[in-house]
């Protein structure tokens, strides 16, 4: 599970401006007009090889009209949230009111929190005197011009002193499990079916779950760790902060646990919110059970499980190593099935290869279907697993450019038929030897 930085200031600061230079690349949008970010951006993003989860806040507007407001109010969520607060300030306006009720704010959070001051290469102030920021009481000013990149690694290289240190490695012969799914499809439900016993709340209103809520269960001797998520939604429906951040601790909670179950909701087939957070599983290289809810629900004809799987899997190309699996949480039929699924598949997502065994296979494909250089020179010499969960393997090669995805996609489907890795991704690395 990733620390999380929150980059907060009163509008127009620069806080987006920071927020896409850190990245190095640009997801917000950036205008010279107060107030632009409304819904919360989220990346993950690293440096000095820290990981951490950095979140782009609106600015807080005391007076305003509602908008204002809800925005304030998921900024002040932020602060809350985060592990570190990088506060923005404007080296052109120097210190104003706003920013002396947000640095009172952050001195009651007692949050780490590391001052940016932004602009410095817009005044004939130049990179020199931030000194009138320290009486804010929050420490050290940083001097920084988020647009030209001055001085945001010495930043950064403060902040990340203020991140907590990652926690131990979680028990490995606990299986932790992720449920996921858009609001409204079963997921506690299902948690409590498993649990036997009403550990979540269960509500036909969407969205009722807004934290994840960890329970422990064994069965047949083997010990399973459910984290029960906030269902995702579109963005355009996030309105406060509380569900905003509902989605951002769904998504740790997918950082944290080993095999994620995607629950769709079978009487209403894929849809493209399923899509997008199906997108966050295989990102994040978990093991994936795709759970097809409220089966009792579907009008069934000849065949229509194996229609409707073909259809999920024809809607998750890149996903086509999951498995599914149709239940009914309401009846209970077919949910025992999850637990020696969720065996099996978590087998598979630390399965190791040896190299000879990996070799031989490469020599095979090599024989049976060269790969096509495209006018370059090109030799595979060999294969090997480094890691798993998931199962990753390194190509070392003549020209990594002169390799083709297509040719890699095909050694995946080769290691497969082989030694199965159902559920699991299959990450490659191409070297140059």
């Amino acid at each position: 599970m990733l620390p999380i930085v929150a980059i907060v200031g009163r509008p127009n600061v620069g806080k987006s401006t920071l927020f896409n230079k850190i990245l190095q690349r640009r997801l917000a949008i950036v205008e010279d007009v107060p107030g632009v970010t409304r819904d919360r951006l989220y990346a993950v993003a690293d440096w000095a090889g820290y990981n951490f989860t950095l979140v782009d806040t609106g600015g807080f507007v005391w007076e305003g009209d509602p908008l204002a407001q809800s925005v304030t109010r998921q900024a002040r969520e932020a602060i809350e949230e985060s592990d570190v607060v990088l506060l923005m300030l404007d080296a052109k306006t120097g210190i104003t009111a706003d920013d002396e009720e947000i640095a009172g704010l952050l001195r009651k959070s007692n949050k780490p929190v590391v001052v940016a001051v932004n602009k410095v290469d817009t005044y004939t102030g130049g990179m020199g005197d931030v000194s009138e920021f320290y009486r804010l009481g929050l420490g050290d000013p940083q001097a920084i011009s988020a647009a030209n990149g001055l001085n945001v690694g010495d930043m950064l290289d403060t902040l990340v002193t203020h991140l907590p240190k990652m926690p131990e490695q979680e028990d490995t012969d606990v299986i932790s499990v992720g449920i996921i799914g858009r609001p409204n499809v079963g997921k506690s439900s299902l948690l409590n079916l498993l649990a036997g016993s009403e550990r979540a709340v269960v509500s036909p209103i969407p969205g009722t779950t807004r934290d994840a809520v960890d329970i422990d269960i064994t069965r047949n001797g083997k010990q399973f760790r459910f984290v029960d998520t906030a269902g995702l939604r579109r963005k355009s429906r996030i309105s406060s902060g509380v569900e905003y951040y509902s989605m951002l601790r769904t998504i740790r909670a997918v950082q944290r646990c080993q095999v994620c179950l995607l629950m769709l909701d079978a009487s209403e087939g894929l849809t493209e919110q399923d899509q997008r957070i199906a997108g966050i599983a295989h990102q994040e290289g978990k093991a994936v059970i795709i759970v097809a809810n409220k089966w009792d629900l579907v009008d069934k004809e000849t065949n229509t499980m194996a229609r409707m799987k073909k259809e999920l899997l024809s809607g998750l190309q890149f996903m086509d190593y999951a498995l599914v699996e149709f239940i009914s949480a309401l009846t209970g039929s077919r949910v025992e099935k999850m637990f020696p699924l969720l065996e099996d598949v978590y087998a598979q997502y630390n399965r190791r290869i040896t190299t000879g065994l990996v070799n031989d296979l490469l020599n095979d494909a090599l024989v049976t279907n060269p790969p096509s250089s495209r006018g370059k020179k090109l030799r595979i010499y060999y294969m090997t697993q480094v890691s798993v969960a998931p199962p990753s393997f390194v190509l070392f090669v003549s020209d990594p450019e002169a390799l083709h995805f297509s040719y890699i996609r095909h050694l995946e489907n080769r290691l497969r038929e082989a030694f199965g890795f159902q559920g699991t991704p299959i990450r490659f690395t191409v070297r140059k030897r």
